[in-house]
């Protein structure tokens, strides 16, 4: 993507009513307008929330949003001139359960009350498949401690991935730290089965992938141990 089309992207997500782009002081210090308050203040109701981390350009935000509109929906990414995508569509198709926010996934446990949360996707991340970068995977121990703090007691975790390594990674560690695993299943789309959140959504990155016959694993688990 050029210079010019993120410039144009960043300057629109700037008046769509739906993108929050708080500072990291704001995050950090825990200053953020709507935190413990989101789904009374900003989406006007008492409806759950649910989160997807690391959003991109926000296909699967905006697809459950479509398909659930008594949930209100966060997608979370640092890249603006991604999700600026869903962003438009949420705003062009008239999607009042849709928000965006620019920020680091690291600091989700700031901008959201303890027990806030009902459910979070985490689609298609990074596996961070070297060692040294293993500090930054989206399901080691430090993450899911701020993702366990937010969720309510009942709440949910997806992880979606073409990460067979990933796949393998998070069963690994949820089994550490004893959490349950209440669904698991290496080739989703063999599964007759499989969810339809699962397999009726699919990003621009998943199509391809299914078009190469590329396995898309996922898992759903909570902290009950």
């Amino acid at each position: 993507m050029g210079s010019k089309n993120k410039l144009k992207r960043f300057k629109e997500n700037e008046t769509f009513e739906n993108v929050i782009q708080p500072t990291r002081e704001e995050v950090v210090e825990e200053k953020m307008k709507y935190r413990g308050q989101w789904a009374s203040s900003f989406f006007n109701n008492e409806n759950p929330i649910v989160l997807e981390l690391g959003c991109g350009k926000g296909e699967y935000t905006v697809e459950l949003a479509k398909q659930n509109p008594d949930k209100n929906f966060i997608g979370i990414d640092i890249k603006g001139a991604r999700f600026w995508r869903g962003a438009k569509t949420a705003t062009e198709e008239n999607l009042d359960n849709v928000c965006f926010i620019r920020t680091q996934i690291e600091l989700v446990h700031h901008i959201f009350e303890e027990n806030e949360i009902s459910e979070i996707w985490i689609t298609f991340p990074d596996p961070q498949i070297k060692w040294k970068r293993t500090k930054h995977r989206m399901t080691n121990p430090s993450f899911l401690e701020k993702y366990k703090h937010i969720l309510k007691p009942d709440g949910i975790m997806h992880l979606k991935t073409d990460s067979e390594f990933m796949h393998g990674y998070t069963l690994g560690v949820l089994e550490g730290l004893s959490y349950n695993v209440m669904y698991a299943h290496h080739d989703i789309y063999v599964n007759h089965d499989a969810p339809k959140e699962v397999i009726g959504i699919q990003t621009f990155y998943e199509s391809q992938y299914l078009k190469e016959n590329k396995a898309i694993t996922y898992l759903k688990f909570n902290f009950n141990s």
